[in-house]
Order: C-alpha cells, then structure tokens, then sequence
C-alpha cells in the first residue's frame, strides 16, 4: 500500500485569530512539521535590533537576512526557534521584537529571501504553515488554505490574557498595538494580508481553539479523501 500523500497546509490570519496554536495542534495530530513564518521575521528582527540595523533599511536589513541561519525545532508547547545556532525561543514574544518585526516584514527584499527559504522547508509536504501571506504568496498551490479571523476585541483581549496583563492602560496599549499591525499588514506593498481565493475563512471569535482545530482537520480529511488517523 501506498504512504499517505503529505500535504502543504496553510494557515492564515492576522495577530490573535488564532493561528500559531491552531497550527501547533494540528501538525502534532498529524504528524506534520509546523513552521512559524512570524518566528522567522521575529528572529532577524531581533538580530537587526541587537546589531542596530534600520528597520526601514531594506537593503541592510536582506543583508542581513543572507548572513543569518534561523532554524525551528519541534518542541513539546511548539517550535524551539534557533537564530544562528542561539535559542531564542522566548526572547522573540518580547513586545519590542514583535514590533520590530511587524516593520521588518513589509520589505519586499527582505520577504523574497524568506519566501524562498520557507519554500524549501515545504518541498516534500507534510507542513502546516502559518502566517500571514502563506495562502497566496509562500505557496499558492498548497492543497489547504485556511483563512483564520475573529472581532478584533476579541484577538486583543486574547493577546492581554496570553500576557498575563493587568492593568486597562496595558490592555489599551495591546489594542493599539493589535490595530496598528492589522494596517501595516493589510495596506503593506509586498503580499499584504488578504485571504487567498480558495481559503476557507474560518471565524474563531466565538470558538473554542478545539473547535478550530476539529474544523480544520475536517477540511483536512476531505482533501485527502480519508480518515486522519489522530
């Protein structure tokens, strides 16, 4: 008998629909590689904030994308991110590098060499991919597409709850925050963020994260034609 075709998954959506954690339960259930386009951006945002690099420079900045090896390693809670053989896995949820890496991603040079890059961790399928552009830039021709969103209250409110923050100014400041990547991402000149034309738009705001990933194994199984075995 033949092995089970493997496929590309991706999975799309803009900060706090829900992507990385759907994403991450999904590739444990079927065995698959889960790769964090977001973990890749924040890894050379960081690099360009400790080595002082412009983050409007996009020249400097795709320079400094080639000299940098950024790998994901399948860890128990997600990936284990290593930036030139250095864990950085937490150090990338800091405030400070998701912003940087919101103003790092809207480069097209800098997206060109990343793009290729999560091309070729794809090659042989078996991958779910999240981000923002996967769907209809990274790859076009992945065999699902799914297009997660929710209200954006609910993603900030989620976002403070993930943070553990207390206060209403800090809440507000996550709002903004939240707000403000959804223009640059949506308005940004390279692949900004749009559902691809044959996604399936999921809306999470009133779902459980296993109701998500219930949805989208669903979606999964009919393009295999069969039962995954979880």
């Amino acid at each position: 008998m033949n092995a089970p075709r493997k496929l590309v998954i991706a999975i799309d959506g803009p900060a706090g629909s829900g992507k990385s954690t759907i994403a991450a339960r999904l590739a444990r259930k079927l065995g698959y590689l889960n790769l964090e386009s977001g973990a890749m951006y924040r890894a050379l945002a960081l690099k360009a904030l400790e080595q002082r690099v412009p983050l409007d420079d996009g020249d400097a900045l795709r320079k400094l994308a080639e000299g940098s090896v950024v790998q994901l390693e399948p860890a128990g809670d997600g990936n284990r991110v290593l930036l030139d053989g250095r864990d950085i896995s937490q150090r990338i949820r800091d405030a400070d590098v998701t912003l940087a890496a919101s103003r790092v991603s809207v480069h097209p040079q800098v997206r060109q060499i990343m793009v290729a890059r999560q091309r070729e961790l794809g090659t042989n399928g078996g991958v779910v991919m999240e981000g923002r552009d996967i769907g209809t830039a990274v790859f076009p021709n992945a065999e699902v597409k799914i297009f997660l969103d929710a209200d954006p209250a609910v993603r900030a409110e989620r976002r403070v709850l993930q943070k553990g923050l207390q206060s209403p100014d800090e809440a507000q400041r996550v709002q903004a925050e939240i707000a403000a990547r959804d223009q640059r991402d949506r308005t940004r000149v390279a692949s900004p963020l749009t559902p691809a034309s044959d996604a399936v738009i999921l809306d999470t705001t009133n779902q459980s994260i296993d109701d998500v990933v219930d949805a989208v194994e669903r979606i999964v199984r009919q393009s295999l034609g069969r039962e995954v075995s979880g």
